[in-house]
């Protein structure tokens, strides 16, 4: 089978930029970490008493989505987390900034873990199995374009090591020649 160098010169351009789009997007929304509380807030106290129906209306509910820069909550506005590179007399080298970067990304990783965690271990403080059922945590979409930004940048990856391979043969063949 042989291999074109413009295609695979394509194919690398093509998933470079779709893990480029892919990733902004990833980066630019609030979809990372999703709690539903809806079906709770249906099922909950006063969801059949008219009376506590009027009070319960009050509170504000308690879904909310996430993001990397902020906090959504349904009927407030979003809360901006802090970011370390707003301050103005703070200057960061380049690779400062990457290491800053990449541990605040493992910070939200361990966050996620120990918000799910700190919900169940509440569960089991209450004894309300049920919660469970009625509260929905889950990742969002923004964490799928995430991953498919890293699957697109792998794929680049492959295509440029395969266009370096196919070069290589060839000025092996153009030296034999």
């Amino acid at each position: 089978m042989r291999v074109h160098l413009g295609a695979l010169a394509g194919a690398a351009a093509l998933t470079g930029a779709l893990s480029f789009v892919h990733l902004a997007a990833a980066i630019g929304t609030d979809f990372w970490y999703i709690i539903d509380t809806e079906r709770l807030e249906r099922s909950g106290p006063g969801a059949r008493d008219p009376a506590e129906a009027a009070n319960r209306s009050q509170l504000e509910p308690l879904s909310s989505h996430s993001g990397l820069w902020r906090t959504c909550r349904v009927q407030s506005p979003c809360a901006p987390l802090m970011n370390p590179f707003w301050q103005e007399n703070v200057t960061f080298s380049d690779s400062s900034r990457q290491l800053l970067t990449l541990v605040t990304l493992a910070g939200i990783s361990v966050y996620i873990a120990y918000s799910a965690a700190a919900f169940r271990e509440a569960l089991c403080l209450l004894e309300e199995k049920a919660l469970l059922d009625q509260v929905d945590i889950r990742f969002g979409w923004s964490l799928a374009l995430g991953w498919i930004s890293f699957i697109a940048e792998l794929l680049t990856g492959a295509a440029f090591l395969a266009a370096a391979r196919v070069l290589s043969l060839r000025r092996r063949q153009d030296q034999a020649i």
